[in-house]
């Protein structure tokens, strides 16, 4: 039996036995998509498959540093961080790259958990959108850049003076996918073995920075894939010596990292809900409502897109990445980009995105807005055409410029406790003025520069 072959609890206990396996590996992704997970004998593997098992809610009270929240109201101190109920999803099974016939199964939190799990949201996001008679498609690509370092020599450094694997700016160049081939047939192989097909990669603009486009899918399976990518492609370059980040923007001097996302609805027999030849540009009224509702909701869910200090350094004019709420068709300048194409390809490109969001809560944010406007019959603005840095755009569009402005957007937002759930909101919004708070006690090195002498 092939790993992606299994469907059931009784696949995933028959694969184990198949491959004499006395350990399995078992992950769930937190708030700010990072894997956590262990080792699990098969003895307690299976008895968890029927029954599922407890992971200590932590996971969800902290930071990507390990630092505790005090400011949730989940779990903390006052609940004394509990296990929490969590089950094994048997349809996740795949091969782990470079473990030699090893498992790797995604896990999510169940009950009072689930409310605030990221997978959990999403889910519960895309159930509104079969309950309207929609099924979600979508595929995610990354930027990101690859360091001639390891853990320890970037810590050493201060993370400063970092070498990227290639100098210069050489985009789609063919001379780097050739001479650094090693690395990118790894990385397809990985991609094919762990069911996160890469669609293409190539180098981007700038030293050392790729970008992989994975192959769509349904919206749940496709931000699996996503989560799983971004996981074990910092695991591969690790291995070869190398360091891979996907921080929004790692540096002032070259663009930020993107994480765009494709998305598209199916109505319940298979033709597209986008796609209407006989209006302009083949877009549906569904398409226009989807839009609309993704456009006024950006600057209310923009926390979710981009999760952390570092996001907000990505939306500067003439870096493509936007820094309003726009719309155009084939516009690279705007936030949301109407693809017109056949029915198999119609689509919108969410291209507010970054590489630093967790892919299932980016993803969540870019359906709910879109089902939202469906659900409200909500026109777009006006399309913009030409350069969007360059124009003047509706006040209401204007997005957030830091993160704390972001989370009392999102915490303040109807729509946003409509789509996701109070308990969510909260929560999440807490998390990112968390993040804002941690920031404040730190000096940056821009900082000293400005002031120590002059002011």
């Amino acid at each position: 039996m092939e790993a992606r072959e299994v469907k059931t609890i009784a696949d995933a206990m028959a694969i184990v036995e198949e491959r004499g396996l006395t350990h399995v590996k078992v992950g769930l992704f937190d708030n700010d998509g990072i894997m956590r997970g262990k080792y699990m004998a098969k003895s307690k593997f299976f008895s968890s498959l029927e029954k599922g098992f407890a992971f200590c809610d932590v996971v969800l009270g902290w930071d990507s540093k390990d630092q505790l929240y005090d400011n949730a109201r989940y779990t903390g101190w006052h609940t004394g961080y509990p296990d929490a109920p969590v089950r094994i999803l048997p349809q996740t099974c795949r091969d782990v790259y470079g473990e030699g016939g090893m498992l790797l199964f995604i896990a999510e939190f169940t009950e009072e958990a689930e409310k605030v799990c990221p997978r959990g949201t999403l889910r519960r996001v895309l159930q509104k959108a079969d309950e309207m008679g929609f099924d979600v498609f979508s595929a995610l690509e990354y930027e990101f850049f690859v360091f001639n370092e390891t853990p320890h020599s970037a810590r050493e450094k201060g993370f400063r003076n970092l070498e990227p694997i290639t100098p210069d700016w050489f985009g789609y160049s063919m001379i780097r996918n050739s001479v650094h081939s090693d690395l990118y047939h790894a990385i397809l192989e990985m991609g094919e073995q762990m069911d996160f097909p890469i669609e293409g990669i190539h180098s981007e603009t700038g030293p050392g920075v790729l970008e992989a486009a994975i192959g769509v899918d349904g919206a749940e399976a496709a931000a699996d894939k996503a989560a799983l990518f971004k996981t074990f492609m910092k695991v591969l370059a690790q291995k070869r010596e190398l360091m891979a980040t996907f921080m929004a923007k790692w540096s002032g001097d070259y663009p930020g990292q993107s994480g765009h996302i494709h998305v598209s609805l199916k109505n319940k027999d298979g033709s597209s809900a986008f796609f209407d030849p006989s209006q302009t540009h083949n877009m549906s009224k569904i398409q226009r409502h989807f839009l609309a509702g993704q456009q006024r909701l950006m600057p209310e869910f923009l926390c979710l897109i981009a999760p952390t200090i570092n996001s907000y350094t990505r939306m500067i004019p003439g870096f493509w990445a936007p820094t309003d709420a726009t719309w155009g068709v084939e516009n690279r300048t705007t936030a949301l980009r109407v693809i017109p194409g056949s029915e198999k390809s119609q689509r919108i490109e969410h291209r507010l995105g970054a590489a630093d969001a967790n892919p299932y809560l980016a993803l969540a944010a870019a359906v709910a807005s879109g089902l939202y406007g469906i659900l409200q019959e909500w026109e777009p603005f006006e399309q913009v055409k030409g350069n969007a840095y360059e124009q003047t755009h509706a006040p209401e569009l204007q997005l957030p410029r830091t993160l704390w402005e972001a989370a009392q957007r999102f915490r303040q937002s109807e729509a946003a406790r409509t789509m996701f759930g109070d308990e969510f909101v909260d929560h999440f919004a807490a998390t990112r003025e968390w993040e804002e708070r941690e920031f404040r006690k730190h000096v940056t090195d821009w900082e000293m520069d400005r002031y120590f002498e002059i002011i």
